[in-house]
């Protein structure tokens, strides 16, 4: 392969050479275009545009592009050299007919020459040297310098064949005069034919070959290379069926021509662009519009047939009868067809729509733990990856993993209404042929219920530890409460008895002395009714008897941070809600105010209460600094979930897209009342 060092070491030299192409090729093929356009009627061939004028057109072009991004990339200088002969044959194809028609013949003679010579050169390098090198500019391996060989020596052949064969004769000739050649040699006439079919036989079997080096590198390449090289097989492997389909019915060149203008597109792609768009989408919708047009178009024929001898003599009735049968079948057939040609693509788990259908099944079948495992393998069958793993984001971590993710796995974030929940960790790709955008379309479909199952591990995590908490609480509170009202309370009393006792002896003997006892007495007592009190608030707040919730709520709110107005909001009737659900609405507010004006910085925060049958729904937000980008739920915020958990609801605390926190709290009143009453 030719390294073009000398011009790529120069980067302006060779970006203006590459210019120079690009402008010049495209001028030689409208200029053959337009030579052509003046000719008179007898002298216009049938064809005068081919798959050759539409490289001379593309080519160049975007080698020019290609090499002001690469300067040494090889395949870009055959793309620009490829296309300027294509240019330089066609303008002197042209040229050798209107000299002919102008009665020159000698020089029309020669101009066969350089038309011959360019058509030889663009035939080499755009149709059997750009695809065994693409798209790395190195051969598959030097095994197929055989197929470079043969398509060499075979456009050589018909090269020489076409440059010293002699004229045919005038009988059959298409135009007006026999056009002579000045270079012939009369001993290759009985030759020609066999030399010819020689000749396009090797053409042919060369180019299908640069095809099959491509096949086969995709076949054993990593999937990112796979997914780079789909872009020049598919545009080579079109334009080698329409151009073999157009040698037995020329009325196929055309398709054959703007499949060629598509070459050096795919090629750029390749080079370029090829994590970006993905093959496997363009062969997925090429295939199902092409089985839509077909099937469709048939629908409507068959239809527009039947309708016709059903209600002969009602043209328009047989038409509208078969647009609509025929639209008819659109949505379902689109469907399907896109169905089938994800299988063919990506095999049986290849529809998205599938793998979330078994990840509903086994999420349904089995506790959160289990569904996270369903979630990491139902993931691993439809990337077709060598691991895939899901790391739930709590106190204490779980992770699952179901074969390997390697060193670099992909992360993919888990959110869940906003907050984020845990992670899926992605493990290199498997071997499979198109993997890169339908793993797009996988994880956009399948992420959502891995966070879902993440957040219900989460919540049964927090429910578990919540339940453990509560135990604990409760007889930390009952030791609490023995220790209060035995070496308190129960001391207090004891003391006071012995009071009284003294009192009764020295009230005859000593008034003074009782009366002093009996002031004692009276201290004592005020502090057991402190005891007593406190003992009652840490049960249950007062003001939720004395005021009902929605005015404790208020009296909260009134004893904010005079730097943070806050507003309240009620909607529905609060007054028969469980006590157990206002003990728990009165923490959460408490805490949530706590929090805004030790952290917050607001200026503003505003809580809503709005009941509903059988939730009540609590918010509370404001326009402070929001959360950090990396936080850890605090004492505070894990007390509000657990009050909330306990009830069998949630509570949900993330920042605002403007600024500031958000907290929800979704309270069952049913459960709630079950648990108050038991």
């Amino acid at each position: 392969m030719v390294e073009f060092s000398d011009l790529s070491g120069r980067g302006k030299a060779a970006r203006v050479v590459a210019v120079v192409m690009a402008v010049v090729s495209p001028v030689l093929t409208v200029a053959a275009v337009v030579i052509w356009s003046r000719l008179p009627a007898e002298w216009i061939p049938a064809r005068t545009v081919s798959p050759q004028s539409a490289a001379g057109l593309t080519f160049p072009a975007v080698g020019a592009f290609l090499l002001f991004h690469r300067p040494r990339l090889n395949m870009a200088w055959l793309m620009c050299l490829g296309g300027l002969a294509a240019g330089l044959s066609d303008v002197s194809a042209a040229l050798m007919f209107r000299a002919a028609s102008s009665g020159d013949l000698l020089t029309a003679g020669y101009l066969r020459l350089p038309a011959n010579i360019g058509w030889a050169v663009c035939g080499v390098l755009l149709t059997m040297v750009l695809p065994l090198y693409s798209p790395d500019g190195h051969l598959p391996s030097k095994r197929w310098r055989v197929a470079l060989v043969l398509g060499y020596a075979s456009i050589t052949a018909n090269l020489v064949r076409t440059t010293f064969q002699p004229p045919p004769p005038p009988e059959g000739y298409p135009f007006p005069v026999v056009i002579p050649n000045p270079l012939q040699i009369p001993a290759f006439a009985p030759y020609g034919q066999t030399i010819s079919v020689i000749a396009w036989t090797g053409i042919y079997v060369s180019m299908a070959l640069a095809a099959l080096s491509l096949a086969l590198r995709m076949r054993r390449a990593d999937p990112v290379t796979r997914r780079q090289i789909g872009w020049p097989l598919l545009a080579f492997t079109g334009y080698i069926a329409f151009l073999v389909a157009a040698a037995f019915d020329q009325d196929l060149m055309w398709p054959a021509v703007v499949w060629a203008a598509l070459i050096p597109v795919a090629v750029a792609f390749s080079v370029m662009r090829y994590r970006l768009y993905g093959i496997d989408t363009v062969i997925s919708r090429a295939f199902v519009a092409a089985g839509l047009v077909a099937v469709v178009s048939a629908v409507y024929f068959a239809a527009s047939t039947l309708s016709s001898v059903l209600v002969s003599g009602y043209g328009q009735v047989a038409g509208i009868s078969a647009a609509l049968f025929a639209g008819a079948f659109f949505q379902p057939l689109r469907r399907a067809l896109q169905r089938a040609v994800d299988r063919l693509l990506y095999g049986a788990v290849g529809d998205p729509g599938v793998l979330a259908e078994r990840l509903t099944q086994a999420v349904r079948r089995g506790d959160p733990a289990e569904a996270l495992t369903s979630v990491v393998g139902v993931l691993r069958d439809g990337l077709a990856v060598e691991g895939v793993a899901v790391e739930v984001a709590d106190g204490e971590p779980r992770y699952v993993e179901s074969g390997r993710v390697g060193d670099s796995p992909r992360e993919v974030p888990l959110v869940w209404h906003g907050e984020r929940v845990g992670r899926l960790l992605v493990g290199p790709p498997g071997p499979r042929r198109f993997p890169a955008a339908h793993n797009e379309r996988v994880l956009a479909t399948l992420a959502p219920y891995a966070a879902d199952v993440a957040h219900a591990v989460r919540m049964a995590a927090d429910l578990q530890r919540s339940r453990e908490r509560i135990l604990t609480t409760r007889e930390e509170e009952r030791r609490r409460l023995r220790r209060d009202l035995h070496d308190g309370l129960g001391q207090t009393l004891s003391a006071m008895a012995m009071t009284i006792n003294m009192a009764r002896l020295s009230l005859k003997r000593s008034p003074e002395a009782a009366d002093q006892l009996l002031q004692e007495l009276h201290a004592g007592m005020s502090a057991v009714t402190l005891d007593i009190r406190e003992l009652v608030y840490g049960l249950r707040p007062p003001a939720l008897d004395d005021l009902g919730l929605a005015r404790a709520v208020r009296e909260l709110a009134g004893q904010s941070s005079p730097d943070t107005a806050v507003e309240v909001q009620v909607e529905g009737n609060l007054r028969d809600l469980p006590a157990a659900v206002e003990v728990a609405v009165y923490r959460i507010v408490q805490e949530a105010l706590t929090n805004i004006r030790k952290h917050a910085e607001a200026s503003l925060a505003r809580i809503v209460l709005h009941r509903e049958r059988s939730v009540l729904r609590v918010l509370i937000s404001d326009d402070g600094k929001g959360l950090p980008e990396s936080y850890r739920s605090g004492v505070g915020l894990g007390s509000m979930r657990e009050r909330a958990a306990e009830l069998g609801g949630i509570c949900v605390v993330a920042g605002e897209p403007g600024g500031g926190t958000r907290v929800e709290v979704m309270l069952p009143l049913l459960t709630a009342s079950s648990q108050a009453l038991t």
